[in-house]
């Protein structure tokens, strides 16, 4: 099996540029959000904002970017004489744009941009799945990697033996060299790509388990407190979060979100 040395020159040139580009550094839009409703007070730094409906009061701030969602850090508390279901999916997001007007829902021009908190228990057990298609993905790049191996093997060992001039000698013994290291590129990619996803499985295992907010029986003078995880939406000036308890309570709360552009290196996920 003989590969052109042009071939070879184009594969190891992409493979080399392309690990050159995930090192170069690149811009990035980073989320923050600013409570605008209810009693805000400053706490550590932060803006913290204060609402109660019916006795049932949220305190929430914005806490952090994370992956592909925004957290909010939510305390409810029951200042009912009776107990309260907390559940995460009760956190309902609306998009508005800088007039405050709703976004339409990119998927259906027809609806108003609205979407659900993650639900921490669906999420985490997608964790297993998440993995096993990450090992399947590295498994299917091992393969393609031994095909390639043995097709520059092949080539290296046929262009050698009917070389005619020295020049040609050299010229496809330095094809194969950038094609050897290409491949040695593109494996080094291909783990570095695996290890990083799954440590972030992990961390995001330890997200839904331990940080967000769980579904919970909150006794009368008691309160919860966790992570909510809402989907990003980069067109909304504003967003509108309600947490509404059927037939009892609907706390709305709304936040000014900015988009900032920072220069960053290139991280993989």
């Amino acid at each position: 099996m003989k590969l052109p040395s042009t071939l070879l020159s184009i594969f190891g040139t992409g493979l080399l540029v392309a690990a050159l580009n995930s090192c170069a550094p690149t811009f990035t839009t980073s989320y923050q959000l600013e409570p605008i409703s209810g009693d805000i007070a400053t706490i550590d730094g932060r803006p913290v904002t204060k609402t109660e409906q019916n006795g049932v009061g949220v305190v929430a701030s914005f806490e952090r970017e994370d992956m592909e969602f925004i957290t909010l850090d939510i305390e409810v508390k029951n200042r009912t004489n009776h107990p309260i279901e907390v559940n995460p999916a009760d956190f309902h997001l609306t998009a508005l744009s800088a007039t405050r007007d709703t976004l339409r829902d990119p998927n259906n021009s027809g609806l108003v941009f609205s979407r659900t908190a993650a639900d921490p228990n669906y999420e985490a057990g997608r964790m297993g799945l998440k993995r096993k298609l990450e090992e399947k993905r590295l498994k299917k790049a091992k393969v393609f990697n031994t095909i390639l191996m043995v097709a520059l093997v092949a080539s290296d060992v046929s262009s050698s033996s009917k070389s005619r001039t020295y020049r040609e000698y050299i010229g496809n013994r330095a094809a194969h060299g950038l094609g050897y290291q290409g491949l040695a590129v593109k494996r080094a990619i291909d783990y570095s790509t695996f290890a990083d996803r799954m440590q972030r499985y992990d961390y995001e295992e330890y997200r839904w388990r331990e940080l967000a907010l769980k579904t919970n029986t909150v006794a009368p003078g008691e309160s919860v407190r966790g992570f909510v995880y809402l989907p990003k939406v980069a067109g909304a000036r504003y967003l509108a979060v309600n947490y509404t308890i059927p037939e009892q309570a609907s706390v709305p709360l709304l936040f000014k979100q900015e988009l900032i552009q920072e220069k960053k290196g290139h991280q993989r996920r």
